[in-house]
């Protein structure tokens, strides 16, 4: 039985009949790819959203699966010359199946972690514990975000070394999740939103006029979904638009070929292209060459929307096809503590280093 409100059934009829089933969203879809059914695809995915609507289809395995192998990429709704957004019908189809009580195991271990401990983690400890760093009052606030705090941990230390070496009026923040995971698989809005003025609150407090992020997941909430639900009176400036700023002595990197890979929240989602290219402009004599699918047609690094938790296979497969779109690389930089993660797992035994852009810059600051 659908738990979908007249919103949404709304929405998803309008996708519905807009979408003309061209097929033009496989030729860019990483799951499409990677499962190799048209379910998986993001036209299958709307038509399983109306079965699933109108009670047409049961939210077997086989359903959940295609709904849930999605990385939320939006490289479809780019391509989509009918611009459906494919992204919301998915996203609006996982809140339901979670309101009907179909929720994969992985997730439910995620969202109860959140919860728990203000983190999709399982980690007791604070992020602020975990930094080091105890908060004050300062006009920039850096926001970690969980994966940089608790998994990729030498992208928060290069933060906030870069910070100290810039002599820079920083402060950590109290934060918790941003809520972005929350909302990729499904939970209750409403959740997200106490994460929302909780972190907003923690942020006033301290004065902060600027706030930085390492994570491109928790830059999109804060420019695109907090403002939905909350006031965000601060500017929200990702790592790489505030290093774009700044007078960077870089030293040279030495004969290494460097491409960088845009993170899906960053580049498709909030349009940040440029920065991150700035900054790499900023290394002397750097040897730089984009991958042959970058900017707005950049491939995504299978580490998003739920993937890698619930689906890891799926995830390295797609993971695996962008490293291979690096070509003659010995270094892929990027700017998200999920794609540092995934395209890391997934890189074995290549001979590329995967680095976020902190790193790079705080190495060679």
């Amino acid at each position: 039985m659908s738990d979908f409100e007249a919103d949404k059934i709304k929405k998803v009829n309008e996708a519905l009949n807009t979408c003309t089933m061209c097929g033009f969203c496989k030729s860019v879809c990483p799951s499409f790819k990677s499962v190799g059914w048209d379910a998986g695809s993001s036209r299958g995915r709307i038509i399983l959203t109306y079965g699933l609507l109108t009670g047409g289809l049961d939210a077997d395995d086989s359903v959940i699966e295609n709904i849930y192998t999605c990385t939320t990429c939006a490289d479809c709704v780019r391509r989509c010359p009918s611009t459906v957004d494919i992204v919301e019908v998915i996203e609006l189809c996982r809140s339901d199946l979670v309101k009907s009580g179909h929720i994969l195991p992985k997730h439910k271990a995620v969202a109860d972690s959140v919860d728990k401990y203000g983190n999709p983690y399982g980690e007791k400890e604070t992020v602020v514990k975990t930094l080091g760093t105890a908060p004050h009052k300062a006009k920039i606030g850096y926001f970690a975000g969980c994966t940089a705090a608790y998994r990729e941990k030498k992208i928060a230390a290069a933060s906030l070394s870069i910070l100290k070496k810039l002599g820079a009026d920083f402060t950590t923040v109290d934060e918790v999740c941003c809520g972005s995971v929350l909302q990729r698989i499904g939970i209750d809005e409403e959740k997200s939103i106490a994460l929302m003025k909780k972190n907003v609150e923690a942020i006033k407090a301290l004065g902060v006029e600027t706030l930085v992020l390492s994570c491109s997941g928790c830059y999109r909430m804060f420019k695109i979904e907090y403002p939905k639900f909350v006031d965000v009176p601060f500017t929200v400036l990702h790592m790489s638009e505030f290093l774009a700023k700044q007078d960077l002595k870089l030293k040279p990197l030495g004969e290494v070929n460097v491409t960088y890979h845009d993170p899906c929240h960053l580049g498709r989602h909030c349009k940040v292209y440029e920065p991150p290219r700035e900054v790499l402009k900023k290394v002397p004599g750097i040897a730089f060459k984009e991958m042959k699918f970058n900017k707005s047609a950049s491939h995504c690094c299978g580490g998003g929307g739920g993937v890698r938790s619930a689906y890891p296979e799926e995830a390295m497969d797609i993971a695996g096809t962008r490293l291979e779109e690096a070509g003659a690389a010995n270094v892929i930089v990027t700017a998200c503590p999920f794609c540092v993660a995934n395209l890391t797992a997934a890189a074995g035994d290549r001979k590329v280093k995967i680095v976020d852009l902190t790193e790079l810059v705080d190495a060679n600051l």
